[in-house]
Protein backbone atom coordinates (compact mmCIF):
# COMPACT_ATOMS: atom_id res chain seq x y z
CA UNK A 1 0.00 0.00 0.00
CA UNK A 2 1.44 3.34 -1.02
CA UNK A 3 -1.23 5.78 0.16
CA UNK A 4 0.46 8.77 1.78
CA UNK A 5 -0.23 9.97 5.29
CA UNK A 6 -1.13 13.20 3.50
CA UNK A 7 -4.10 11.52 1.78
CA UNK A 8 -7.55 12.29 3.12
CA UNK A 9 -8.88 8.75 2.60
CA UNK A 10 -7.11 6.51 5.13
CA UNK A 11 -8.01 2.83 5.23
CA UNK A 12 -8.92 1.31 8.57
CA UNK A 13 -6.39 -1.51 8.20
CA UNK A 14 -2.98 -2.02 6.65
CA UNK A 15 -2.31 -5.64 5.77
CA UNK A 16 1.26 -6.74 6.48
CA UNK A 17 2.75 -9.82 4.87
CA UNK A 18 2.28 -9.88 1.10
CA UNK A 19 2.43 -6.41 -0.43
CA UNK A 20 5.42 -4.21 0.46
CA UNK A 21 4.90 -1.42 2.96
CA UNK A 22 5.73 2.21 2.23
CA UNK A 23 7.28 4.78 4.50
CA UNK A 24 3.84 6.35 4.77
CA UNK A 25 2.30 3.04 5.90
CA UNK A 26 4.77 2.85 8.79
CA UNK A 27 4.09 6.46 9.74
CA UNK A 28 0.31 5.91 9.70
CA UNK A 29 0.58 2.87 11.96
CA UNK A 30 3.06 4.66 14.22
CA UNK A 31 0.65 7.55 14.78
CA UNK A 32 -2.32 5.24 15.29
CA UNK A 33 -4.14 6.41 12.16
CA UNK A 34 -4.97 2.79 11.24
CA UNK A 35 -4.78 -0.74 12.56
CA UNK A 36 -2.86 -3.72 11.26
CA UNK A 37 -3.92 -7.12 9.94
CA UNK A 38 -2.27 -10.22 8.52
CA UNK A 39 -3.21 -11.70 5.14
CA UNK A 40 -6.11 -14.14 5.11
CA UNK A 41 -4.85 -16.01 2.05
CA UNK A 42 -4.20 -19.64 2.90
CA UNK A 43 -1.17 -19.71 0.60
CA UNK A 44 0.55 -17.07 2.74
CA UNK A 45 -0.33 -18.86 5.97
CA UNK A 46 0.94 -22.14 4.57
CA UNK A 47 4.19 -20.42 3.56
CA UNK A 48 4.70 -19.13 7.12
CA UNK A 49 3.96 -22.57 8.56
CA UNK A 50 6.32 -24.29 6.13
CA UNK A 51 9.31 -22.35 7.45
CA UNK A 52 8.43 -23.19 11.05
CA UNK A 53 7.87 -26.86 10.17
CA UNK A 54 11.22 -27.05 8.39
CA UNK A 55 12.97 -25.86 11.55
CA UNK A 56 11.16 -28.52 13.56
CA UNK A 57 12.31 -31.18 11.12
CA UNK A 58 15.92 -30.05 11.40
CA UNK A 59 15.72 -30.18 15.18
CA UNK A 60 14.33 -33.70 15.07
CA UNK A 61 17.25 -34.66 12.85
CA UNK A 62 19.62 -32.99 15.34
CA UNK A 63 20.83 -30.58 12.68
CA UNK A 64 23.22 -27.80 13.67
CA UNK A 65 21.41 -24.47 13.29
CA UNK A 66 23.06 -21.23 14.36
CA UNK A 67 21.18 -19.61 17.20
CA UNK A 68 18.88 -22.62 17.55
CA UNK A 69 21.18 -25.44 18.58
CA UNK A 70 24.24 -23.23 19.14
CA UNK A 71 25.12 -20.17 21.13
CA UNK A 72 25.12 -16.72 19.57
CA UNK A 73 27.82 -14.75 17.82
CA UNK A 74 31.29 -15.75 18.98
CA UNK A 75 29.60 -18.58 20.89
CA UNK A 76 28.36 -20.23 17.70
CA UNK A 77 30.66 -23.23 18.32
CA UNK A 78 29.02 -23.89 21.69
CA UNK A 79 26.47 -26.65 21.20
CA UNK A 80 23.21 -26.31 23.12
CA UNK A 81 21.88 -29.67 24.39
CA UNK A 82 18.52 -30.68 22.92
CA UNK A 83 16.72 -30.39 26.25
CA UNK A 84 17.85 -26.72 26.56
CA UNK A 85 17.05 -25.57 23.03
CA UNK A 86 13.65 -24.15 24.02
CA UNK A 87 15.22 -22.03 26.77
CA UNK A 88 17.75 -20.36 24.46
CA UNK A 89 15.43 -17.63 23.07
CA UNK A 90 14.49 -16.58 26.59
CA UNK A 91 18.13 -16.25 27.58
CA UNK A 92 18.84 -14.19 24.46
CA UNK A 93 16.13 -11.70 25.34
CA UNK A 94 17.27 -11.51 28.94
CA UNK A 95 20.99 -10.97 28.59
CA UNK A 96 20.36 -8.24 26.01
CA UNK A 97 18.15 -6.35 28.46
CA UNK A 98 20.87 -3.78 29.14
CA UNK A 99 19.64 -0.81 27.12
CA UNK A 100 20.10 2.67 28.55
CA UNK A 101 19.36 6.24 27.59
CA UNK A 102 16.09 7.94 26.86
CA UNK A 103 13.25 5.59 25.95
CA UNK A 104 11.89 5.73 22.41
CA UNK A 105 8.66 7.71 22.32
CA UNK A 106 5.41 5.80 21.88
CA UNK A 107 5.09 6.75 18.20
CA UNK A 108 8.64 5.56 17.48
CA UNK A 109 8.15 2.33 19.41
CA UNK A 110 4.98 1.61 17.42
CA UNK A 111 6.95 2.18 14.23
CA UNK A 112 9.57 -0.32 15.44
CA UNK A 113 6.96 -3.02 16.09
CA UNK A 114 5.30 -2.72 12.67
CA UNK A 115 8.71 -2.60 10.97
CA UNK A 116 9.78 -5.83 12.66
CA UNK A 117 6.43 -7.39 11.81
CA UNK A 118 6.90 -6.45 8.16
CA UNK A 119 10.23 -8.27 7.99
CA UNK A 120 9.13 -11.41 9.83
CA UNK A 121 5.87 -11.69 7.88
CA UNK A 122 7.82 -12.17 4.65
CA UNK A 123 8.21 -15.81 5.66
CA UNK A 124 11.98 -16.23 5.56
CA UNK A 125 12.62 -16.06 9.30
CA UNK A 126 11.09 -19.36 10.42
CA UNK A 127 8.70 -17.82 12.94
CA UNK A 128 5.24 -19.06 13.78
CA UNK A 129 1.94 -17.48 12.85
CA UNK A 130 1.24 -17.14 16.58
CA UNK A 131 4.20 -14.79 17.01
CA UNK A 132 3.06 -12.61 14.10
CA UNK A 133 -0.47 -12.51 15.50
CA UNK A 134 0.83 -11.40 18.89
CA UNK A 135 2.76 -8.50 17.29
CA UNK A 136 -0.47 -7.47 15.53
CA UNK A 137 -2.30 -7.69 18.85
CA UNK A 138 0.25 -5.42 20.53
CA UNK A 139 -0.22 -2.78 17.82
CA UNK A 140 -4.00 -2.91 17.67
CA UNK A 141 -4.40 -2.94 21.47
CA UNK A 142 -1.72 -0.22 21.75
CA UNK A 143 0.29 -2.31 24.20
CA UNK A 144 3.71 -1.12 23.08
CA UNK A 145 7.13 -2.17 24.42
CA UNK A 146 9.15 0.48 26.23
CA UNK A 147 12.46 0.47 24.33
CA UNK A 148 15.64 2.24 25.51
CA UNK A 149 17.22 4.13 22.63
CA UNK A 150 20.89 3.35 23.29
CA UNK A 151 22.85 0.12 23.02
CA UNK A 152 22.83 -0.88 19.34
CA UNK A 153 25.81 -0.78 16.99
CA UNK A 154 23.57 -1.56 14.01
CA UNK A 155 25.03 -4.94 13.04
CA UNK A 156 23.89 -8.05 14.26
CA UNK A 157 21.08 -5.61 13.95
CA UNK A 158 19.36 -3.79 16.78
CA UNK A 159 19.82 -6.64 19.24
CA UNK A 160 19.52 -4.83 22.55
CA UNK A 161 16.59 -2.50 21.74
CA UNK A 162 14.70 -5.29 19.95
CA UNK A 163 15.15 -7.54 23.00
CA UNK A 164 12.53 -5.36 24.65
CA UNK A 165 9.95 -6.58 22.10
CA UNK A 166 10.96 -10.19 22.72
CA UNK A 167 10.81 -9.59 26.46
CA UNK A 168 7.27 -8.19 26.23
CA UNK A 169 6.11 -11.18 24.19
CA UNK A 170 7.26 -13.58 26.93
CA UNK A 171 5.64 -11.51 29.69
CA UNK A 172 8.66 -9.54 30.87
CA UNK A 173 9.65 -5.86 30.68
CA UNK A 174 7.33 -2.83 30.51
CA UNK A 175 4.88 -1.38 28.01
CA UNK A 176 3.17 1.88 27.18
CA UNK A 177 -0.51 1.29 27.93
CA UNK A 178 -3.36 3.77 28.37
CA UNK A 179 -0.99 6.68 28.89
CA UNK A 180 1.18 4.95 31.47
CA UNK A 181 4.24 2.70 31.65
CA UNK A 182 3.29 -0.59 33.31
CA UNK A 183 4.66 -4.17 33.52
CA UNK A 184 3.36 -6.11 30.55
CA UNK A 185 2.38 -9.02 32.78
CA UNK A 186 -0.12 -6.68 34.45
CA UNK A 187 -1.77 -6.05 31.06
CA UNK A 188 -1.75 -9.73 30.13
CA UNK A 189 -3.39 -10.65 33.42
CA UNK A 190 -6.07 -7.98 33.05
CA UNK A 191 -6.89 -9.16 29.53
CA UNK A 192 -6.63 -12.87 30.22
CA UNK A 193 -3.71 -13.27 27.80
CA UNK A 194 -0.92 -15.81 28.25
CA UNK A 195 2.65 -14.77 27.43
CA UNK A 196 4.18 -16.47 24.40
CA UNK A 197 6.67 -19.28 24.74
CA UNK A 198 9.12 -18.45 21.97
CA UNK A 199 9.90 -21.28 19.62
CA UNK A 200 13.51 -22.09 18.70
CA UNK A 201 15.01 -19.21 16.66
CA UNK A 202 12.10 -16.85 17.38
CA UNK A 203 14.10 -14.81 19.87
CA UNK A 204 16.88 -14.43 17.33
CA UNK A 205 14.42 -13.65 14.53
CA UNK A 206 12.85 -10.87 16.59
CA UNK A 207 16.11 -9.30 17.67
CA UNK A 208 18.60 -9.90 14.87
CA UNK A 209 17.43 -7.19 12.46
CA UNK A 210 17.35 -3.53 11.53
CA UNK A 211 13.86 -2.60 12.73
CA UNK A 212 14.79 0.21 15.13
CA UNK A 213 16.98 2.16 12.71
CA UNK A 214 14.56 1.55 9.82
CA UNK A 215 11.50 2.63 11.81
CA UNK A 216 13.29 5.81 12.86
CA UNK A 217 14.36 6.38 9.25
CA UNK A 218 10.72 6.22 8.09
CA UNK A 219 9.67 8.82 10.65
CA UNK A 220 12.70 10.99 9.95
CA UNK A 221 12.05 10.97 6.21
CA UNK A 222 8.47 12.24 6.58
CA UNK A 223 9.48 14.90 9.10
CA UNK A 224 12.28 16.03 6.77
CA UNK A 225 9.75 16.39 3.95
CA UNK A 226 7.70 18.72 6.11
CA UNK A 227 10.78 20.74 7.06
CA UNK A 228 11.56 21.24 3.36
CA UNK A 229 7.96 22.33 2.63
CA UNK A 230 8.02 24.82 5.48
CA UNK A 231 11.47 26.17 4.57
CA UNK A 232 10.29 26.91 1.03
CA UNK A 233 7.18 28.71 2.28
CA UNK A 234 9.26 30.72 4.77
CA UNK A 235 11.76 31.64 2.07
CA UNK A 236 8.94 32.97 -0.11
CA UNK A 237 7.68 35.16 2.73
CA UNK A 238 11.18 36.44 3.40
CA UNK A 239 11.84 37.31 -0.24
CA UNK A 240 8.71 39.40 0.00
CA UNK A 241 9.53 40.95 3.40
CA UNK A 242 13.12 41.80 2.44
CA UNK A 243 12.26 43.36 -0.93
CA UNK A 244 13.99 40.44 -2.59
CA UNK A 245 14.43 39.82 -6.28
CA UNK A 246 12.01 37.07 -7.44
CA UNK A 247 13.75 36.78 -10.81
CA UNK A 248 16.38 34.67 -9.05
CA UNK A 249 13.91 31.79 -9.50
CA UNK A 250 13.32 32.30 -13.22
CA UNK A 251 12.24 29.19 -15.14
CA UNK A 252 14.74 29.63 -17.97
CA UNK A 253 17.52 30.17 -15.44
CA UNK A 254 16.73 26.91 -13.64
CA UNK A 255 16.32 24.98 -16.86
CA UNK A 256 20.06 25.38 -17.27
CA UNK A 257 20.79 23.33 -14.15
CA UNK A 258 18.51 20.32 -14.49
CA UNK A 259 18.27 18.96 -10.95
CA UNK A 260 14.58 18.07 -10.76
CA UNK A 261 14.19 18.68 -7.00
CA UNK A 262 15.97 22.02 -7.20
CA UNK A 263 13.74 23.00 -10.12
CA UNK A 264 10.67 22.01 -8.09
CA UNK A 265 11.66 24.34 -5.23
CA UNK A 266 12.30 27.18 -7.70
CA UNK A 267 8.93 26.56 -9.35
CA UNK A 268 7.19 26.69 -5.98
CA UNK A 269 8.88 29.99 -5.18
CA UNK A 270 7.89 31.39 -8.59
CA UNK A 271 4.27 30.36 -8.09
CA UNK A 272 4.01 31.60 -4.54
CA UNK A 273 5.63 34.93 -5.42
CA UNK A 274 3.53 35.36 -8.56
CA UNK A 275 1.48 38.29 -7.28
CA UNK A 276 4.67 40.14 -6.36
CA UNK A 277 6.23 39.44 -9.74
CA UNK A 278 3.19 40.96 -11.44
CA UNK A 279 2.90 44.07 -9.30
CA UNK A 280 6.29 44.87 -7.81
CA UNK A 281 8.67 47.44 -9.19
CA UNK A 282 12.13 46.39 -10.23
CA UNK A 283 14.03 45.07 -7.22
CA UNK A 284 16.55 47.59 -5.85
CA UNK A 285 19.20 44.85 -5.96
CA UNK A 286 20.45 42.81 -8.85
CA UNK A 287 21.41 40.00 -6.49
CA UNK A 288 20.11 39.01 -3.07
CA UNK A 289 22.26 37.41 -0.42
CA UNK A 290 22.76 33.68 -0.85
CA UNK A 291 20.27 32.69 1.86
CA UNK A 292 17.50 34.00 -0.43
CA UNK A 293 19.02 33.61 -3.89
CA UNK A 294 20.33 30.08 -3.36
CA UNK A 295 17.41 28.65 -1.38
CA UNK A 296 16.38 26.27 -4.21
CA UNK A 297 19.93 24.99 -4.41
CA UNK A 298 19.99 24.22 -0.66
CA UNK A 299 16.47 22.87 -0.12
CA UNK A 300 16.71 21.16 -3.51
CA UNK A 301 19.50 18.85 -2.34
CA UNK A 302 16.99 17.11 -0.09
CA UNK A 303 14.25 17.20 -2.72
CA UNK A 304 16.56 15.53 -5.24
CA UNK A 305 17.78 12.99 -2.67
CA UNK A 306 14.27 11.84 -1.78
CA UNK A 307 14.38 9.29 -4.61
CA UNK A 308 17.36 7.36 -3.31
CA UNK A 309 16.52 7.95 0.35
CA UNK A 310 13.09 6.37 -0.17
CA UNK A 311 14.63 3.49 -2.10
CA UNK A 312 17.18 2.75 0.64
CA UNK A 313 14.62 2.98 3.44
CA UNK A 314 11.80 1.04 1.78
CA UNK A 315 14.11 -1.71 0.52
CA UNK A 316 15.34 -2.20 4.08
CA UNK A 317 11.79 -2.05 5.43
CA UNK A 318 10.62 -4.79 3.06
CA UNK A 319 13.59 -7.11 3.58
CA UNK A 320 14.25 -10.21 5.61
CA UNK A 321 17.18 -9.02 7.67
CA UNK A 322 17.83 -11.54 10.42
CA UNK A 323 20.35 -14.40 10.39
CA UNK A 324 20.16 -17.17 9.50
CA UNK A 325 17.30 -17.00 7.04
CA UNK A 326 15.07 -19.99 6.51
CA UNK A 327 14.23 -20.82 2.89
CA UNK A 328 10.77 -22.46 2.98
CA UNK A 329 10.87 -23.21 -0.76
CA UNK A 330 14.20 -24.99 -1.14
CA UNK A 331 14.34 -26.03 2.53
CA UNK A 332 17.71 -24.49 3.28
CA UNK A 333 19.24 -22.55 6.15
CA UNK A 334 21.04 -19.50 4.75
CA UNK A 335 23.74 -17.84 6.86
CA UNK A 336 24.57 -14.24 5.95
CA UNK A 337 24.79 -10.68 7.16
CA UNK A 338 21.48 -9.00 6.28
CA UNK A 339 21.33 -7.56 9.80
CA UNK A 340 23.97 -5.02 8.72
CA UNK A 341 22.36 -1.57 8.59
CA UNK A 342 24.73 0.13 6.16
CA UNK A 343 22.08 1.50 3.83
CA UNK A 344 20.09 3.07 6.66
CA UNK A 345 23.31 4.46 8.16
CA UNK A 346 24.19 6.10 4.84
CA UNK A 347 20.66 7.45 4.40
CA UNK A 348 20.50 8.94 7.88
CA UNK A 349 24.05 10.32 7.86
CA UNK A 350 23.21 12.06 4.58
CA UNK A 351 19.74 13.20 5.66
CA UNK A 352 21.01 14.95 8.75
CA UNK A 353 23.49 16.97 6.68
CA UNK A 354 20.76 18.05 4.25
CA UNK A 355 18.39 19.10 7.03
CA UNK A 356 21.08 20.87 9.06
CA UNK A 357 21.87 22.91 5.94
CA UNK A 358 18.22 23.97 5.82
CA UNK A 359 18.47 25.07 9.46
CA UNK A 360 21.55 27.11 8.54
CA UNK A 361 19.73 28.65 5.57
CA UNK A 362 16.84 29.80 7.76
CA UNK A 363 19.18 31.04 10.49
CA UNK A 364 20.82 33.34 7.92
CA UNK A 365 17.42 34.57 6.72
CA UNK A 366 16.42 35.48 10.28
CA UNK A 367 19.73 37.30 10.73
CA UNK A 368 18.70 39.53 7.83
CA UNK A 369 15.18 40.09 9.15
CA UNK A 370 16.26 41.34 12.59
CA UNK A 371 19.24 43.47 11.53
CA UNK A 372 18.14 47.01 10.66
CA UNK A 373 21.30 47.42 8.57
CA UNK A 374 20.14 44.79 6.08
CA UNK A 375 16.40 44.27 6.53
CA UNK A 376 15.30 47.00 4.10
CA UNK A 377 13.09 49.11 6.31
CA UNK A 378 11.88 46.65 8.93
CA UNK A 379 12.13 47.73 12.60
CA UNK A 380 15.08 46.61 14.69
CA UNK A 381 14.60 43.00 15.81
CA UNK A 382 11.15 42.95 14.18
CA UNK A 383 9.58 44.69 17.15
CA UNK A 384 6.02 45.84 16.69
CA UNK A 385 6.19 48.39 19.49
CA UNK A 386 4.89 51.90 19.05
CA UNK A 387 7.42 54.73 18.74
CA UNK A 388 7.22 55.76 22.38
CA UNK A 389 7.77 52.16 23.51
CA UNK A 390 10.70 51.33 21.22
CA UNK A 391 13.44 51.90 23.85
CA UNK A 392 11.96 49.12 26.01
CA UNK A 393 11.15 46.48 23.41
CA UNK A 394 13.50 43.99 21.76
CA UNK A 395 11.13 41.88 19.66
CA UNK A 396 12.86 38.82 18.18
CA UNK A 397 16.37 39.55 19.48
CA UNK A 398 16.46 36.53 21.80
CA UNK A 399 14.65 34.33 19.30
CA UNK A 400 17.46 34.99 16.82
CA UNK A 401 20.00 33.99 19.46
CA UNK A 402 18.01 30.80 20.11
CA UNK A 403 17.85 30.01 16.40
CA UNK A 404 21.61 30.38 16.14
CA UNK A 405 22.05 28.04 19.12
CA UNK A 406 19.73 25.40 17.63
CA UNK A 407 21.40 25.70 14.25
CA UNK A 408 24.87 25.37 15.71
CA UNK A 409 23.85 22.24 17.58
CA UNK A 410 22.27 20.78 14.44
CA UNK A 411 25.43 21.41 12.46
CA UNK A 412 27.51 19.90 15.26
CA UNK A 413 25.49 16.67 15.00
CA UNK A 414 26.29 16.10 11.31
CA UNK A 415 29.51 14.11 11.70
CA UNK A 416 28.80 10.71 10.11
CA UNK A 417 28.06 8.00 12.66
CA UNK A 418 28.86 5.22 10.20
CA UNK A 419 32.58 6.01 10.21
CA UNK A 420 32.79 5.15 13.93
CA UNK A 421 32.55 1.38 13.55
CA UNK A 422 33.79 -0.50 16.63
CA UNK A 423 34.82 -4.14 16.87
CA UNK A 424 32.51 -5.87 19.35
CA UNK A 425 31.52 -9.27 20.71
CA UNK A 426 34.97 -10.90 20.78
CA UNK A 427 35.66 -9.49 17.30
CA UNK A 428 32.83 -11.49 15.71
CA UNK A 429 31.10 -8.18 15.00
CA UNK A 430 34.33 -6.59 13.84
CA UNK A 431 32.77 -4.12 11.38
CA UNK A 432 29.41 -2.59 12.28
CA UNK A 433 27.12 -0.01 10.70
CA UNK A 434 26.21 2.36 13.56
CA UNK A 435 22.92 2.79 11.67
CA UNK A 436 20.81 3.27 14.78
CA UNK A 437 23.09 5.98 16.09
CA UNK A 438 22.93 7.67 12.68
CA UNK A 439 19.11 7.53 12.82
CA UNK A 440 19.08 8.97 16.35
CA UNK A 441 21.45 11.74 15.27
CA UNK A 442 19.19 12.51 12.31
CA UNK A 443 16.16 12.69 14.57
CA UNK A 444 17.95 15.19 16.82
CA UNK A 445 18.97 17.33 13.85
CA UNK A 446 15.36 17.30 12.60
CA UNK A 447 14.02 18.33 16.02
CA UNK A 448 16.50 21.22 16.19
CA UNK A 449 15.61 22.26 12.66
CA UNK A 450 11.89 22.12 13.46
CA UNK A 451 12.62 24.54 16.31
CA UNK A 452 14.33 26.84 13.81
CA UNK A 453 11.36 26.48 11.46
CA UNK A 454 8.89 27.30 14.24
CA UNK A 455 10.82 30.48 15.06
CA UNK A 456 11.01 31.50 11.40
CA UNK A 457 7.30 30.92 10.92
CA UNK A 458 6.65 33.55 13.58
CA UNK A 459 9.39 35.97 12.51
CA UNK A 460 8.45 35.87 8.83
CA UNK A 461 4.77 36.43 9.57
CA UNK A 462 5.73 39.30 11.87
CA UNK A 463 7.85 40.85 9.10
CA UNK A 464 5.05 40.64 6.53
CA UNK A 465 2.65 42.22 9.01
CA UNK A 466 5.04 45.04 9.86
CA UNK A 467 5.29 45.94 6.17
CA UNK A 468 1.53 45.56 5.64
CA UNK A 469 2.02 43.11 2.78
CA UNK A 470 -0.38 40.28 3.59
CA UNK A 471 -3.02 41.26 1.05
CA UNK A 472 -0.41 41.27 -1.71
CA UNK A 473 0.55 37.66 -1.01
CA UNK A 474 -0.50 34.71 -3.13
CA UNK A 475 -3.29 32.52 -1.66
CA UNK A 476 -0.80 29.85 -0.55
CA UNK A 477 1.34 32.32 1.41
CA UNK A 478 -1.73 33.90 2.99
CA UNK A 479 -2.88 30.43 4.03
CA UNK A 480 0.55 29.73 5.53
CA UNK A 481 0.39 32.99 7.47
CA UNK A 482 -3.04 32.04 8.81
CA UNK A 483 -1.74 28.59 9.73
CA UNK A 484 1.02 30.21 11.78
CA UNK A 485 -1.27 32.81 13.34
CA UNK A 486 -3.42 29.99 14.70
CA UNK A 487 -0.68 29.50 17.32
CA UNK A 488 1.14 32.84 17.25
CA UNK A 489 -0.04 36.34 18.11
CA UNK A 490 1.88 39.20 16.54
CA UNK A 491 4.44 40.71 18.91
CA UNK A 492 3.75 44.30 19.93
CA UNK A 493 5.06 44.40 23.50
CA UNK A 494 7.78 41.90 24.48
CA UNK A 495 6.49 38.63 25.93
CA UNK A 496 7.76 35.05 26.34
CA UNK A 497 7.28 33.13 23.08
CA UNK A 498 8.16 29.65 24.34
CA UNK A 499 4.57 28.39 24.52
CA UNK A 500 3.71 29.59 21.02
CA UNK A 501 6.86 28.11 19.53
CA UNK A 502 6.11 24.80 21.25
CA UNK A 503 2.55 24.79 19.92
CA UNK A 504 3.86 25.11 16.38
CA UNK A 505 6.35 22.32 17.10
CA UNK A 506 3.52 20.11 18.36
CA UNK A 507 1.51 20.77 15.22
CA UNK A 508 4.53 19.82 13.14
CA UNK A 509 4.82 16.58 15.13
CA UNK A 510 1.27 15.70 14.04
CA UNK A 511 2.04 16.57 10.39
CA UNK A 512 -0.62 19.25 10.56
CA UNK A 513 1.13 21.53 8.05
CA UNK A 514 1.52 18.75 5.48
CA UNK A 515 -2.10 17.71 5.98
CA UNK A 516 -3.69 21.10 5.29
CA UNK A 517 -5.90 21.28 2.20
CA UNK A 518 -3.82 23.98 0.56
CA UNK A 519 -0.59 22.05 1.05
CA UNK A 520 -2.19 18.86 -0.28
CA UNK A 521 -3.34 20.71 -3.39
CA UNK A 522 0.11 22.15 -3.95
CA UNK A 523 1.85 18.79 -3.59
CA UNK A 524 -0.64 17.11 -5.92
CA UNK A 525 -0.10 19.86 -8.47
CA UNK A 526 3.70 19.45 -8.42
CA UNK A 527 3.45 15.66 -8.39
CA UNK A 528 1.46 15.75 -11.61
Amino acid sequence: MNNSILNTGIEQFITVGIEPLSIEDVVRVAHGYCQVSLPQQQTWRDFIQKGADFLDELLEQEGVIYGVTTGYGDSCLVEVPAHQVNELPLHLSRFHGCGLGKNLELVTARAVVVTRLCSLARGYSGVSLALLERLVWLLNQNVIPVIPSEGSVGASGDLTPLSYIAGVLVGEREVYYQGQIVPVQQVYTAKGIEPLILRPKEGLALMNGTAVMTAMACLNYKRAEQVAHAATLITALNVFALDGNPTHFDEVLFAQKPHAGQQKVAAQLRDWLESEVQTAHQSPRLQDRYSLRCAPHIIGVFEDSKVWLRQFIENELNSSNDNPLIDPINLRVLHGGHFYGGHIAQAMDSLKIMIANIADLLDRQLAQLVDHKMNHGLPRNLTGATADRLPLNHGFKAVQIGVSAWTAEALKQTLSASIFSRSTECHNQDKVSMGTIAARDAERVIVLTEQVVAALCCASVQAIHLKGLKQQLSPVLRAFMDWTLHSFALVVEDRPLQTELQQIMDRFANFELSNTDWMLQQEQAYAS
